[in-house]
């Protein structure tokens, strides 16, 4: 089995839905036997270019090991999915278990904003 790294860009509207559509993603790759190694939510986010007419848009990482056939299926599914505006699949040399640079940016930016406003 190969290693994938799968970025999702949600549309904001459907920003409730999105735990069941990684469930349901999940399920997916467990059920054929393949792993998830991480899932990070990195939340709404403006991006860098409209997508109909869409200025934020709400982004998904997963890390998985999966054989093509878990792949195809995924890809599949992404592709008739009205909630997914983009995705993204890129084969990984080895399982990245660690949180990502993007996800390490959204633990910082919660951090401040869950901070109290000093004055000065």
């Amino acid at each position: 089995m190969r290693h994938y790294e799968i970025v999702l860009i949600i549309h904001p509207d459907q920003s409730e839905q999105v735990p069941a559509m990684v469930e349901r993603y999940k399920g997916v790759v467990t059920s054929k036997g393949g792993v998830v190694h991480r899932f990070e939510d990195w939340g709404r986010r403006q991006m860098a270019y409209q997508i109909q007419k869409l200025a934020k848009a709400h982004y998904l990482c997963l890390n998985i090991e999966a054989n093509q056939d878990v792949l195809q299926e995924l890809e599949h599914s992404f592709k008739f999915s009205d909630a997914v505006l983009r995705h993204l699949i890129v084969k990984m040399d080895k399982a990245e278990t660690q949180p990502s640079i993007m996800m390490r940016s959204v633990e910082r930016e919660e951090a401040r904003k869950a901070q109290p406003e000093q004055v000065a």
